[in-house]
């Protein structure tokens, strides 16, 4: 695997980590907070575990170094490389919301829903998630806290509706929130804010107190997994929000008109398309591609589909 790494610092002492999901740059992003207590915020991808060793390595950070690895929750392309990084760093203590915990100490359930999604492509796309010790998986609750030390704290804030297992991270030295996928994908190339919401766990009310919960927190700047820093902070969540009831609006309509998954996707699709910069003329179709392979807009059809007949 080529580890060439890409590693920007942030200022205060955050530095992003392109985790190169699948060889793709600039898709999923980990971020290494070097405090007195250096923490690890989404390790990525199983295949991302090299990369991110050598972005450690270039960062001064060695094996026993390592203090906490934090995941926003355990999707695949967020926490499908903490096993492997919790042998490559055999101190660090690994937090992650309870909903998720048996399933980071015992992966075979999570690694069987995802070989019937994803068949064959699971291994080119993320690889396998390995077990981690439960003695060192630490589970957060409503709300946790990490110890970055120096009096620095990441506090961790309950927020479904991508996932029953997701967390915010707030820290409490930059004002930095680490969103995951709560808040939906912002594109840095484009300026765009799209929804995540993949089955079996995306609710849209339940979505949406989420961003009302992080607009709440007041943070300085947004973290997201998918990919980078935002500053423009209110305006972003905002956007997250419309982006979410636009599609939700959608998708009920071609679920009203009894459209199968594959027309549902087309109407949404083609009704969508031109709120977004990435999808218009002249911009590289590549970029589009990248991102329709992290999260494809059947994916987000069908979480939809799925959500609105549980709550028929």
């Amino acid at each position: 695997m080529n580890t060439t790494t890409t590693v920007t610092p942030l200022g205060g002492d955050v530095y992003e980590i392109d985790t190169r999901m699948a060889g793709y740059s600039g898709i999923t992003a980990g971020y290494l907070i070097m405090s007195d207590r250096p923490c690890l915020v989404e390790p990525g991808t199983s295949g991302s575990a090299p990369v991110v060793q050598a972005a450690l390595r270039e960062l001064g950070v060695g094996p026993d170094d390592l203090a906490t690895v934090v995941v926003t929750h355990i999707h695949l392309d967020h926490a499908g490389g903490v096993g492997d990084i919790a042998r490559m760093y055999p101190q660090a203590e690994v937090v992650v919301h309870e909903k998720g915990a048996r399933h980071l100490a015992d992966p075979s359930k999570l690694m069987r829903s995802a070989r019937m999604v994803y068949g064959d492509a699971l291994d080119t796309l993320f690889g396998e998630l390995k077990p981690t010790d439960a003695a060192r998986i630490r589970a957060v609750e409503d709300t946790g806290t990490v110890d970055l030390g120096g009096g620095r704290r990441l506090d961790s804030h309950y927020s479904p509706g991508h996932a029953k297992h997701h967390v915010g991270l707030m820290d409490s030295h930059t004002g930095d929130l680490y969103v995951g996928d709560a808040a939906g994908m912002y594109i840095p190339e484009t300026a765009d804010v799209k929804p995540a919401t993949p089955p079996p766990d995306f609710d849209l009310d339940t979505t949406l107190e989420s961003i009302g919960k992080f607009r709440s927190l007041g943070p300085q700047r947004l973290l997201f997994a998918h990919y980078g820093p935002v500053t423009d902070v209110d305006d972003t969540l905002e956007r997250s929000a419309e982006e979410l009831r636009v599609w939700v609006d959608a998708v009920r309509d071609a679920r009203d008109q009894g459209l199968d998954l594959d027309h549902a996707v087309a109407m949404v699709v083609d009704r969508t398309k031109d709120r977004y910069a990435i999808t218009a003329d002249g911009v590289d179709p590549e970029l589009a591609a990248k991102y329709e392979v992290l999260t494809s807009a059947e994916s987000n059809v069908a979480g939809i589909m799925h959500a609105l007949d549980k709550n028929a």
